[in-house]
């Protein structure tokens, strides 16, 4: 399932993280890529482990927690802490390729997490820079996406993707995983499909016993698929 996220992160937020990346200390983003992925990938980073870095992914997890859209879509287990990428100048592109299946946590503890769920938020607004569409091809087909900054694209990490080249101006985002508690994508879209249509439901009529019965299989489904 492909789905845009309008607004996780407040304009003011936005600003406030622009203002911190526009001093952050920019790697070589080849550091977290897999050896395939490393020979399509130019552009750069901030380090994992940086304090800037850790400032700006508390920052992100907050706009997260304030998405009810985030959580229902992805129903996350364990997301791993955001990153940071910047597309411009001579590093402006990341050719195709899948993201690793599992990732180390970088947080001492030696965990590892799969990724079931990528997700990008856009921090630089689309006029701001020409080209940089991240392009996305699965069973829903190619699909082209360009968001507002502040806005997020959610997708299935068994996707192949691309970030075509930035022309001008320069293209910062966040970017990170999510194990979720329903590994198939199949099973997360229909329990997605099956909540948005029980809100639609419930601000028409109510609790109605029909709506409630209805929420009672959506929680038995998860219960049935969920890992947690």
């Amino acid at each position: 399932m492909l789905l845009n996220l309008p607004e996780v992160l407040t304009r003011d937020e936005v600003r406030q993280l622009r203002e911190v990346l526009a001093q952050a200390p920019w790697d070589d983003g080849r550091v977290t890529a897999g050896s395939q992925s490393a020979q399509v990938k130019n552009n750069r980073q901030l380090p994992q482990d940086h304090p800037v870095t850790r400032q700006l992914q508390g920052q992100v997890l907050q706009g997260l927690k304030r998405s009810k859209l985030f959580f229902t879509a992805a129903l996350p287990r364990h997301v791993f802490p955001p990153l940071f990428n910047r597309y411009a100048g001579e590093a402006n592109a990341f050719g195709n390729h899948i993201d690793n299946a599992v990732r180390f946590l970088h947080d001492g503890s030696g965990e590892r997490m799969r990724t079931d769920v990528s997700c990008t938020l856009f921090l630089s607004d689309p006029e701001d820079y020409d080209g940089g569409e991240l392009i996305i091809e699965d069973t829903f087909g190619t699909q082209s996406v360009k968001l507002p900054a502040g806005d997020m694209v959610i997708y299935p990490s068994s996707s192949v993707h691309r970030v075509e080249p930035v022309t001008r101006g320069a293209r910062l985002a966040s970017f990170f995983w999510v194990q979720s508690m329903v590994r198939s994508d199949e099973q997360r879209r229909l329990l997605f499909d099956l909540d948005m249509s029980l809100l639609k439901l419930r601000e028409e009529h109510g609790d109605t016993p029909a709506v409630v019965r209805l929420t009672g299989t959506y929680h038995n489904l998860l219960r049935m698929w969920s890992d947690v």
